[in-house]
């Protein structure tokens, strides 16, 4: 049974404590995922202007940029998203969400370098990736410094 103490301090709408407590590496992880979905759309867009339709990939330069942005980016995100949320879990919240925008903005650099011309692809890439890294190795080592360390 729920007491009314309890009921006074519980989270709006039925969130738990934990959830809340992450909101913002939620915010960023929803960011990411309307960065995908925008690059899924420039994918449409320079097949109309092509006039390529699926499922050939190939014939076009901008078309083929567009869906190389799109197919690196999906490639980075199980990577982003896991490292983003166990950084946020076992470090700090905020600075996993600070890096998970930092990450998004090396993704945009990358698709608009790309877009541009392949060459200028590099800034973007390397700005995720050392965010990634930061997320990736923060959170691999603060668990195993957990485990070795009986849970401290």
């Amino acid at each position: 049974m729920v007491t009314p103490a309890a009921k006074l301090h519980a989270p709006p709408f039925g969130g738990t404590n934990m959830m809340m407590e992450h909101r913002w590496t939620a915010v960023v992880t929803l960011l990411a995922l309307l960065v995908y979905f925008w690059m899924s759309v420039q994918v449409a867009r320079a097949r109309g202007k092509s006039g390529i339709n699926p499922p050939a990939m190939t014939g076009d330069p901008l078309l083929e940029r567009a869906v190389r942005v799109q197919s690196n980016t999906l490639e980075w995100l199980p990577i982003f998203l896991v490292s983003l949320w166990l950084f946020a879990i076992y470090w700090n919240e905020l600075v996993a969400a600070g890096m998970g925008i930092v990450w998004i903005i090396g993704r945009l650099v990358y698709s608009l370098g790309y877009m541009a011309d392949p060459a200028k692809r590099s800034t973007g890439f390397l700005i995720q990736l050392l965010a990634c890294a930061i997320l990736l190795f923060g959170a691999l080592g603060k668990i195993a410094y957990s485990l070795a360390t009986g849970g401290l």
